[in-house]
């Protein structure tokens, strides 16, 4: 902790024409990003690192699992209300939904994989999951990358984030970060539910 501490200080503005002080400076302007990034919480997962994205660039979503929860009108939830602000007040053109490998929501959903200690984890993922409606043989090798398919299919039924799309002023994106060698793959295409082959970025 005393390392982040340390950083933090560093970004304090002062005068200065450092880099770093440009940085911090231009935050202070209103945010315009270019995508809604919907990622893991996982540590082992940075938006910025992945995409080299400088503040301002992204507006981040993160959960256990980087779930999209199911669309319910009248039963709100925190990622609806921040997809929502996302798509219709910062006008963000495309969406990024990033799975990982190794990932632990997902081996918690699978069968002998709660922990007692985690037990909302367990409630939260089971309540918020579901496969794939239209699922093309065969089944990806990975069980992350099948998990982000149904994250995709949710997210796209979403209202507003479904005419986004219908009239061209949205674009959604499948990534897979693979932690063993670093590569990023992208999902099937939106127009493309007949397959499920995961291609390089």
């Amino acid at each position: 902790m005393e390392s982040l501490i340390r950083h933090a200080r560093t970004i304090t503005p002062h005068p200065s024409t450092s880099p770093r002080h440009q940085t911090a400076r231009s935050t202070a302007a209103p945010q315009r990003p270019e995508a809604l990034f919907i990622a893991c919480s996982d540590a082992r997962v940075s938006p910025a690192f992945l995409t080299g994205a400088r503040p301002g660039q992204l507006f981040e979503l993160r959960n256990v699992g980087n779930v999209v929860p199911p669309h319910r009108p009248g039963r709100p939830t925190g990622e609806a209300a921040t997809i929502e602000y996302a798509v219709c007040v910062l006008g963000v053109i495309d969406i990024v939904v990033c799975g990982h490998s190794d990932c632990g929501a997902v081996r918690t959903l699978r069968p002998g994989g709660l922990s007692i200690s985690a037990f909302t984890t367990w409630w939260w993922l089971t309540r918020t999951n579901q496969r794939p409606r239209r699922l093309a043989a065969p089944t990806p090798a990975d069980p992350g990358q099948l998990h982000l398919l149904a994250q995709l299919e949710k997210l796209r039924r979403y209202p507003k984030v479904a005419r986004g799309l219908a009239h061209g002023r949205l674009r959604v994106h499948g990534w897979f970060y693979n932690l063993s060698d670093g590569r990023v793959l992208v999902a099937p295409a939106d127009n493309s539910p007949s397959t499920t082959t995961f291609a390089p970025l």
